[in-house]
């Protein structure tokens, strides 16, 4: 087990660190220092302490990044209850969803996404807070939060007559061996899974990224990728609030041009980030240069080439800021034309794997380590097999055991026991190899699961039952064509006929009304691209589950 205990970690840091940059909003005047943020998590506690809060209470966040939201996280997990960050981008019926399952008894929200929700379906909750102000936005009837909050300034002088200082900073001791954290890996009732992660799980990742010097005190951090998202929550937020490094919280959608502007203003010391953000900054920024007539010339030429690359290399690294130590790409496959390129400019980036029942890291190296077309090497608190059925296969399933391994999904002993094997090693249901280094390359998903080009998992059976209640469908199949999602339908022809309206325009118009539908109630990167009309029933296994690899190359544009 990792030694550090996971709360004792933010204790040290606070009191460590009281006087650097914590926490700053993107274009905002919100600024917290180290100390600051150490206060404000003191109030909260005084407030979850008059609540009578419970160590192992859940209290869910949700809304876009910025200070706020990591202050209610670390609130949260250093007074020992369990935190439940949800991504913004579920639909209403599935944070209704994920809030009770979880039994969550508090909800930090913006106040956006509060419009949105309909208390009546959140009977469980007893407080919901903004994440604009920290107001009271909804208490249940008998609570008194909202007056306790307006005398909070108040009660914590009753509690730090000599104000609130560095050795003020106590937080709960609980063992890393607790569940610290839910994380649900899909929002649609039914197929919802909150992945257990306790606080070793994380502290194994945020133990990592200090061992290996990721990060460092006095860094500086712009954290862009969602921080309900595993991958940019361990080293954006929780590894860089445990070194003291700062973190600047970008809110907005991290298109190329906010991101450029922000990066030359930030100045980062590492960039985490996922593939399409980089794809498109080699779009807009690396192939005009390269498709110039006179530029494809000059790179022909084996003298001028490397002369050429080291000038491309320094317009990307300026535009990114100038003063990273490297690019750690995860979350989804990379473009390989755009991996070779930068590895001919040796620009320093690398490419890591990891899953939310991870925590998410499994494999990573250092960028003047790391081997193309692979996904880093396995951690070393990690072990990695690749499981064949057919021994002579070049590939098999990858499954890993270690710190970083969840302890199961919450409420649900089926797909926990389903996930791991006999012998107690996680299932990730992706395909791939091991080379003798330890270097893990991976070469397609074993599940069904679809990895959108932001990272975003996409399970398309879930998208399929809601398109299945839709009219005139019978039965239907969600695929990924060229990045997006097309859903082949098989319709209804017999009640179309029966009622007049078997004819190429009726049909068309049912369809684009139901595609209409269906793309209000998912998330944005669930959404349907186009539905396209399937002749026949599709095949089928003995068990009634449609035979999904006979379809993959049907959809066409």
């Amino acid at each position: 087990m990792i030694q550090e205990n996971f709360i004792k970690l933010y204790e040290q840091s606070f009191r460590e660190n009281w006087d650097l940059p914590c926490y700053t909003d993107y274009g905002e005047d919100e600024s917290y220092t180290y100390g600051q943020v150490a206060q404000e998590i003191a109030k909260l506690h005084l407030l979850f302490k008059h609540c009578s809060l419970r160590r192992g209470d859940k209290i869910a966040v949700i809304g876009k990044n910025n200070s706020r939201w990591c202050i209610a996280y670390m609130t949260t997990v250093t007074y020992g209850a369990i935190v439940v960050p949800i991504l913004q981008d579920f639909n209403p019926n599935d944070v209704h969803h994920i809030v009770n399952h979880s039994e969550s008894v508090f909800l930090f929200t913006s106040d956006s996404i509060w419009e949105q929700l309909e208390e009546e379906r959140l009977s469980g909750l007893r407080a919901v807070f903004s994440l604009t102000d920290f107001r009271c936005l909804h208490q249940r009837d008998g609570e008194t939060i909202n007056r306790f909050l307006k005398h909070i300034d108040e009660e914590m002088h009753e509690n730090y007559p000599k104000d609130f200082r560095r050795e003020d900073i106590e937080y709960t001791t609980l063992s890393n061996d607790k569940v610290m954290l839910l994380n649900y890996t899909s929002g649609t009732t039914g197929f919802s899974k909150g992945v257990m992660l306790t606080g070793n799980n994380l502290a194994g990742n945020v133990t990592f990224g200090i061992r290996t010097g990721l990060l460092k005190k006095g860094d500086k951090v712009l954290s862009f990728l969602p921080l309900a998202h595993a991958y940019g929550c361990a080293f954006d937020f929780l590894t860089a609030t445990a070194v003291g490094t700062h973190v600047t919280l970008l809110g907005k959608a991290p298109s190329p041009k906010i991101l450029m502007k922000a990066f030359e203003e930030v100045k980062p010391s590492l960039i985490i980030t996922v593939p399409l953000v980089i794809e498109k900054i080699y779009k807009n920024i690396i192939q005009p240069i390269i498709n110039k007539k006179a530029m494809k010339w000059a790179l022909s030429i084996p003298l001028l080439d490397g002369q050429i690359y080291g000038q491309i290399r320094k317009k990307l690294i300026d535009a990114l800021g100038g003063r990273f130590k490297e690019v750690i790409i995860g979350g989804a496959a990379m473009n390989p034309e755009v991996e070779e390129f930068f590895h001919r400019i040796k620009f320093p980036f690398t490419i890591g794997y990891g899953m939310t029942e991870c925590a998410p890291l499994i494999s990573y190296a250092p960028w003047n380590e790391f081997v193309t077309t692979s996904s880093g090497r396995i951690l070393d608190i990690m072990e990695a097999r690749i499981y064949k059925e057919n021994p002579e296969a070049e590939i098999g399933e990858i499954q890993v055991r270690g710190e970083n391994v969840m302890v199961g999904y919450y409420k649900n002993p089926e797909a926990t026991k389903e996930a791991f094997t006999e012998d107690g090693w996680l299932r990730t249901g992706d395909l791939g190899k091991l080379d003798k280094d330890n270097n893990l390359y991976i070469r397609g998903r074993n599940k069904t699961m679809i990895l959108s080009s932001n990272g975003q998992n996409i399970f398309p059976e879930e998208i399929e039952a809601r398109l299945n209640n839709l009219p005139f469908v019978i039965e239907s199949l969600v695929i990924e064509r060229n990045k997006r999602l097309i859903a082949l339908v098989y319709a209804d022809y017999e009640a179309l006929d029966s009622l007049g309206l078997n004819q190429p325009e009726n049909i068309k118009t049912i369809m684009d009304e139901n595609l209409k539908n269906l793309n209000s109630s998912v998330a944005n990167y669930e959404r349907v691209s186009q539905i396209q009309l399937y002749p026949t029933e599709f095949e089928k296994t003995p068990k009634r589950s449609i035979k999904r690899y006979l379809y993959n190359s049907i959809a066409e544009d």
